[in-house]
């Protein structure tokens, strides 16, 4: 069964970077779209930014001009590079397959935003 393992979250000041990372074991990423999706507490998860297979990237309009969403297949893994971050970006990030999610959800990881 197909395992995503994300990390890179913790605690940053408002205004800092966060860098994640997405790492799928038992498959690949090659040729498919990838996307990263949060879910803030008592929120339900939602949609932030997904990567085609040839780069194309889409953003909800919370984070545009902030994350910045990669891909790296011979390593497949995905990023996502959070910066100008927010209290409003406090929330567990995960990875799937975009637009529809294909993998079983992964332990996501916890980014929190605070001074």
């Amino acid at each position: 069964q197909v395992q995503l393992v994300e990390s890179g979250g913790g605690l940053a000041q408002p205004g800092g970077s966060l860098r994640l990372s997405c790492v799928a074991s038992r498959s690949s990423f090659t040729g498919r779209w990838m996307g990263w999706y949060r879910q803030a507490p008592g929120n339900q998860r939602e949609f932030v930014a997904r990567i085609t297979t040839s780069g194309g990237t889409t953003y909800v309009d919370s984070v545009k001009g902030r994350f910045t969403i990669s891909r790296d297949n011979a390593k497949n893994t995905v990023y996502l590079q959070m910066n100008s971050l927010s209290p409003d970006d406090t929330a567990v990030y995960y990875c799937n397959t975009a637009p529809l999610h294909s993998f079983p959800w992964g332990q996501g990881t916890q980014a929190t935003v605070s001074s």
